[in-house]
C-alpha cells in the first residue's frame, strides 16, 4: 500500500469520525489539508510544510495536529533545516503511539543515507523497529545499515548487518563485494578472494578488483603473480591505482631483489594522500644503494626523518656507507652514530659503531671525545676483528684529539690501557694547555702527573721546563730558578725547542731574585748565542739594567745602546736609562744633552716626566738653576698630571729658599700644600715654610695658614711621627696583621694626620694581599680622593681589578679611565684600556667597546693574547650591532694570532659567516675542523653543530639536519641557548618535512 492511499484511507477515517461535527468537516482547513497532502506528494517540501503549519494552527484537533507535526518534521529533513531531527524527535516524543513513528525514524534513515550521511544515517537507523517492516524495507535497512558502518570503518558491525543480504537479488553481489575488502583489510586473503570471484563477472565490481587481486598476490608472499596481476591492470587502472599499482610491482621487485626493474615502478608511487613515508624513501634508496648509485641512494635515504624502528637503523647505516663511497665523511659520522644508537639489529649496530669511531678519529667529533668513542668501543664489544686497530687508535687520539683534559680522565680512570708513555704526554699537553689558560697552579698538577712517569726523556726535560715557568709566573723564583737549572742540566734538554731560550730565563730568574752580577751573566750569554730576534733588544734592556743596578754603568750603558740600536718598541726606556748613567759617572753634560735629545726624539714616551724631572735636577747639580727651573716649569705645564709636579714644585721652592726668594718660594710650597695635601712632599712643605715664616718674622701668619690644614697638627707632631713609625716598623718587617693593627690604630688617633695617606695606602695594599679585597676598598678610595701623589697610580689598578672580579663594571669604569689617564707604566695603560672595552661590552655599551679595543690595537708593545682579546671584543661588538662585514673581519685578524678558546670562537665564526653567505659546503668544511682541533671547546662543538644542521639543510639534507639537532638537544643540556635554537630549527624543519613524509611526527 503505497504512501498516498494510506494517507486517503486514514482522510476517510477521519471523516468518519466526524460524522458528529459536520459543520467543521466541510471546513476550509479540510481542504487545505488535502491541499498540503498534495504538494508533500509532489515533493513540494517548502510549500507543503507552510501550507501543514497553517492547518496545524487552525484545527483544534489530536490526530491532525500529530499528522501535521509529522508532515512539517518530514519535509524540515528533505528541506535540510536545521534542527530538523530535533523536530522529529519532538513529534514521536509528542505522539508516542503514532503509526507513523516507527515510519518516521526510516524515512530520516533512508535520507541521510541517500545524502550520503552516514553517521547521521546510523543514528536513525538505531531507532527503527524492524519487526514492523516488509521484506524489501527490511532488506534495504540491512544492507544500508551495513553500507553506513563500512563507511565508518566499523567492519565488525558491517559484516553483521551486510552477511544479512549476501542471497538477497537486490543487495546480495553489493554485499559480498564490501564483504570481501573488509576480509582483504583484515588480512584475510583466502575469504577475500573467495567473495571477490563470486563478482568478477560484474563489470561495476570487475574493474576493482585487479588492483585488490595484485595486493593480495603482494601481501601473500607472490611476488612474480603480483608483478604479472598488477602490469595486465596498469594500463587501464583509474590513476587513483595506478599509484598503488607501481608501488606493488616496484616493492615485488624489491623483495625479488631485482632493484633495477624496481626503481622505475618505486618513483612513480604517489604516496599517500600525496605523501611517502619512511619505508617508502627505504625502498628506493636501498635500490639504488645496491645498483652503486650512491648520489640517488643519498638523495633517498636523508629524507628518512624521525626513524625509530629495524628499517630506519637500516636505512641509516646504508645511508652512512653511502656518504662514505661518496667521500662524505662527516655526514657518514653522523649516520653511522644514529645507526650505532639502536638496539634493533645488533650486527649492525657494532659495525655502525665501529665505524663511527674510526671516522671520529680520523676527523674529529663535536659530540663526544675521540678518545671515549673509541674506549666505549672496547668496554661494548670483544670482536678480535677490530680490537687491536681500535686499542691502537684509542693510544693515538690522546694526542691528536686535543682534548688533553677528557683524555687525562679517561686514562686515570680506566684501568686497561695505563700506557705510561701515552699517560706522559697527555698529562704535560694537559697541563700547557692549563698555562695558556693562566691557571699556573692547576698547571703544575699536570706537570708533576708527567714527571711522575718519566718514559721520554724529551717530555721529562720539558714538563721541568714549563713547570718552572710557572713558578716564575707564580712568583715563585726560587723554585723556578732550580727547576731552570736542572732542565739545563739535562741531556735531552738540548734537543727541545725550550732549550734555546733557558738563558733568557735563567737570566730573568736571577734579575727577580735581585741577584744582578748572576742575572747580567746569563743576558749575556743568551746575547751572544742563538738568540731570537724578538728578544733581543728585551735581552740588551735586562742585561744593562742589570749592569745598572750593580752600580756597572759603563757596562750597562753599552747594553742600553745595544738596545737602542737594535730599535723596538723599548728604546726609549733604553735611551732614558743611558742618560741616567751618564750621571753616575760625572758626565752631567753628556746626561743634559741626552736627556734633551730623548725629549726631542720620543714625545709620546710614558718615560717623558721622568725625563723631565731629571733633567730638571740635573741642571741645578750643575749649578744652572734657571735652566733647572725653566725645566721643572715644562714638567708642570706639560704633563700636569704626572706624579712629578709635586716634587718639581717642591724642588723650585728650595731653590727660592736657598736663593733668598722666600716668598716666592713660600708661594711654590703652598701651591704643594694646597693642590697634593697629605703626601710627603706637602708635609716637607709645611716644615721649610715654617723656617721661611720665621725667618720673614711672620710666625703669626704662619700659624693661622697651619690651623686650616687638616694634615698638620703642629702641637700632636711628635704622637703623630710616633705612633705611625711604630705601624710602619711592623709594616717593613713583614709583620703584616701587626702592622694592619698598627696603621688602624695610627688613623684612629690621626685620621687627617701627617702621615694619613701613606697609611690607608698600606692599609689597602696589606689587606688586598691578604685577599680581603673588600676591606682594602675604602682605604684605596681615600688615596684616590686626594690629587694625583705617588700611591695614585697602585691604587687605582687595585681598585679596578676589585671592581672588574666583582663584576661591578659600572663601578669600575671611572677608576679605569682615570688609570688609563694618569698611568706611568704601560702595562697599566694596557690593563685600563683592556678592561674598559670589556667592561663597556658587559654593559651593552658596544660603540665604547669597539672604541677602546681600537685604542689597545694602537699600542704596538701589546701580546698576542691582548691583540687576540681586542679582536674578539671588536667582532662581538660589531656582531651585536648587526656590523657583520666588521664583525668578520675581526675574526680574521683574531684566527691569525688566538690559541684555545678564542680561536674556537674565530673558527666558529668564519663557518658562520659562509653559511650567512650560502657557502654551507665550506662552512661545514670549517666546522670538520673545528670538531678535530677544538673539541675540547664544547660550546663551539655545540654552536657548530647546530650550524652544521642549518647547512645540511640548505644543501637539502633532511636527515643530516635533523639529526644533528636531535644530537644536540640530546647531548648538551647545559647550554640552554644553544638547545633552544636547536628545537627551533628542528620544529620548523620537521613542519617543511612533513608536507612531503607522512612517517613525520611534528609538534602541535
Amino acid at each position: 500500500m503505497n504512501r498516498y492511499i494510506s494517507l486517503m484511507l486514514f482522510v476517510a477515517i477521519l471523516f468518519s469520525k466526524m460524522s458528529a461535527q459536520q459543520s467543521a468537516i466541510y471546513t476550509n482547513e479540510l481542504v487545505l489539508f488535502n491541499q498540503a497532502l498534495e504538494l508533500y506528494n509532489n515533493k513540494q517540501f517548502l510549500a507543503a510544510q507552510n501550507l501543514f503549519d497553517k492547518v496545524r494552527d487552525a484545527v483544534d484537533d489530536e490526530n491532525i495536529d500529530a499528522e501535521c507535526t509529522y508532515y512539517i518534521a518530514n519535509c524540515a529533513v528533505w528541506l535540510n533545516q536545521k534542527g530538523a531531527d530535533n523536530l522529529m524527535e519532538d513529534f514521536v516524543t509528542q505522539y508516542p503511539t503514532s503509526i507513523k513513528r516507527n515510519a518516521a525514524y526510516l524515512d530520516v534513515a533512508n535520507y541521510y543515507f541517500d545524502n550520503g550521511k552516514y553517521a547521521y544515517a546510523r543514528k536513525w537507523y538505531d531507532k527503527v523497529d524492524e519487526g514492523n517492516m516488509s521484506r524489501s524495507q527490511k532488506e534495504k535497512y540491512n544492507f544500508n545499515n551495513g553500507y553506513a558502518y563500512f563507511k565508518i570503518q566499523r567492519f565488525n558491525e558491517a559484516k553483521k548487518f551486510l552477511n544479512k543480504v549476501v542471497e538477497s537479488d537486490e543487495y546480495g553481489a553489493q554485499a559480498k563485494y564490501y564483504l570481501g575488502f573488509i576480509a582483504y583489510e583484515g588480512d584475510n586473503y583466502q575469504e577475500a578472494d573467495r567473495l571477490f570471484d563470486e563478482v568478477k563477472d560484474l563489470e561495476t565490481y570487475n574493474k576493482n578488483l585487479s588492483y585488490f587481486q595484485s595486493d593480495m598476490n603482494f601481501k601473500s608472499g607472490k611476488f612474480q603473480e603480483a608483478i604479472d596481476e598488477g602490469k595486465a591492470q596498469l594500463a587501464s587502472s583509474k590513476p587513483s591505482e595506478k599509484s598503488e599499482l607501481n608501488k606493488i610491482i616496484g616493492e615485488s621487485y624489491f623483495n625479488l631483489e631485482q632493484y633495477d626493474k624496481a626503481i622505475p615502478y618505486l618513483k612513480e608511487y604517489k604516496g599517500r594522500k600525496g605523501k611517502w613515508n619512511n619505508t617508502d624513501y627505504y625502498q628506493l634508496g636501498y635500490a639504488y644503494y645496491k645498483r652503486g648509485e650512491y648520489p640517488n641512494a643519498i638523495s633517498e635515504f636523508n629524507k628518512i626523518v624521525d626513524g625509530r624502528n629495524a628499517t630506519a637503523q637500516n636505512a641509516y647505516y646504508h645511508l652512512a656507507e653511502s656518504y662514505l663511497r661518496s667521500d662524505q665523511k662527516q655526514q657518514a659520522l653522523n649516520a653511522f652514530k644514529n645507526a650505532s644508537e639502536m638496539e634493533f639489529d645488533a650486527d649492525i649496530k657494532e659495525d655502525a659503531m665501529v665505524n663511527y669511531a674510526k671516522l671520529s678519529y680520523e676527523i674529529g667529533n663535536s659530540y663526544e671525545g675521540v678518545s671515549k668513542v673509541l674506549l666505549r668501543y672496547l668496554e661494548q664489544y670483544n670482536n678480535p676483528e677490530h680490537k687491536e686497530e681500535i686499542e691502537e687508535l684509542l693510544i693515538s687520539s690522546y694526542i691528536t684529539s686535543k682534548n688533553y683534559k677528557e683524555a687525562m680522565d679517561l686514562l686515570e680512570g680506566s684501568r686497561n690501557f695505563e700506557d705510561k708513555i701515552i699517560y706522559q704526554k697527555v698529562a704535560y699537553f694537559r697541563g700547557i694547555e692549563l698555562y695558556n689558560e693562566g691557571n699556573y697552579s692547576e698547571a703544575k698538577v699536570y706537570f708533576d702527573k708527567s714527571l711522575a712517569k718519566q718514559t721520554d726523556p724529551r717530555f721529562t726535560a720539558k714538563a721541568i721546563y714549563w713547570k718552572s715557568e710557572s713558578d716564575y709566573l707564580q712568583n715563585n723564583y726560587d723554585d723556578a730558578l732550580i727547576g731552570f737549572k736542572q732542565f739545563k742540566g739535562s741531556t735531552d734538554a738540548a734537543k727541545t725547542a725550550e732549550y734555546l731560550h733557558i738563558d733568557y730565563h735563567l737570566g730573568y730568574t736571577y734579575f727577580k731574585l735581585k741577584q744582578y752580577p748572576q742575572a747580567a751573566d746569563f743576558f749575556d750569554k743568551y746575547a751572544k748565542g742563538n738568540v731570537d730576534e724578538t728578544r733581543l733588544t728585551d735581552t740588551f734592556l735586562r742585561l744593562g739594567d742589570s749592569h745598572f743596578i750593580s752600580s756597572k754603568y759603563w757596562p750597562a750603558m753599552e747594553a742600553y745602546n745595544k738596545a737602542i740600536k737594535n730599535g723596538g718598541v723599548d728604546s726609549d726606556y733604553a735611551h732614558y736609562q743611558k742618560a741616567i748613567s751618564y750621571g753616575f759617572v760625572k758626565k752631567n753634560d753628556k746626561k743634559i744633552s741626552d736627556l734633551e735629545m730623548f725629549l726631542k726624539q720620543y714625545t709620546t714616551s710614558t718615560y717623558r716626566d721622568d725625563a723631565m724631572f731629571a733633567l730638571g735636577n740635573t741642571y741645578i747639580a750643575e749649578n744652572k738653576t734657571q735652566q733647572g727651573i725653566e725645566a721643572y716649569d715644562r714638567l708642570i705645564r706639560d704633563m700636569p698630571r704626572s706624579s712629578y709636579v709635586p716634587k718639581a714644585l717642591l724642588k723650585q721652592g728650595l731653590i727660592f729658599y736657598n736663593g733668598d726668594q722666600g716668598n716666592r718660594a713660600l708661594s711654590k710650597f703652598k701651591k704643594v700644600v694646597a693642590e697634593y695635601p697629605g703626601t710627603e712632599e706637602s708635609i716637607q712643605a709645611v716644615n721649610t715654610a715654617r723656617l721661611i715664616y720665621v725667618d720673614l718674622g711672620r710666625t703669626s701668619e704662619y700659624a693661622d695658614w697651619v690651623k686650616g690644614l687638616s694634615f698638620v697638627d703642629v702641637t700632636d707632631a711628635d704622637l703623630d711621627n710616633t705612633s705611625y713609625e711604630a705601624a710602619e716598623k711592623q709594616f717593613l718587617e713583614n709583620n703584616e696583621d701587626e702592622a694592619i693593627v698598627g696603621f688602624q690604630k695610627y688613623l684612629n688617633e690621626f685620621p687627617s694626620g701627617l702621615h694619613a695617606l701613606k697609611s690607608n695606602f698600606y692599609l689597602a695594599e696589606l689587606y688586598f694581599k691578604k685577599g680581603n679585597k673588600q676591606d682594602a676598598v675604602p682605604y684605596y678610595e681615600f688615596v684616590l680622593q686626594q690629587d694625583r701623589t705617588e700611591f695614585t697610580e697602585q691604587s687605582l689598578a687595585r681598585l679596578s681589578q676589585v671592581y672588574l672580579e666583582d663584576r661591578t663594571y659600572a663601578k669600575a669604569i671611572p677608576i679605569l679611565e682615570r688609570l688609563e689617564k694618569d698611568a706611568d707604566f704601560p702595562q697599566n695603560i694596557i690593563f685600563a684600556q683592556s678592561n674598559l672595552m670589556k667592561s663597556h661590552y658587559q654593559l651593552i655599551h658596544y660603540q665604547k667597546t669597539i672604541q677602546y679595543a681600537e685604542k689597545v690595537l694602537e699600542n704596538p708593545k701589546i701580546q698576542n693574547d691582548v691583540k687576540s682579546d681586542a679582536q674578539i671584543f671588536i667582532a662581538r661588538a660589531a656582531l651585536q650591532t648587526g656590523d657583520d662585514t666588521r664583525a668578520e673581519k675581526a675574526y680574521t685578524e683574531v684566527r691569525k694570532i688566538a690559541t684555545g678558546e678564542l680561536a674556537a670562537e674565530a673558527l666558529y665564526y668564519n663557518a658562520y659567516f659562509k653559511n650567512k653567505e650560502g657557502n654551507y659546503k665550506i662552512s661545514n668544511e670549517i666546522i670538520q675542523k673545528l670538531a678535530k682541533d677544538y673539541s675540547g671547546y664544547k660550546l663551539y662543538g655545540a654552536k657548530g653543530l647546530v650550524l652544521m644542521a642549518k647547512n645540511f639543510y640548505g644543501l637539502e639534507d633532511a636527515y643530516q639536519a635533523t639529526y644533528i639537532l636531535e644530537s644536540v638537544i640530546k647531548n648538551f643540556v647545559d647550554y640552554k641557548d644553544v638547545v633552544d635554537e636547536a628545537r627551533s630549527e628542528l620544529k620548523k624543519i620537521k613542519a617543511e618535512e612533513a608536507k612531503t613524509n607522512s612517517s613525520i611526527q611534528t609538534e602541535q
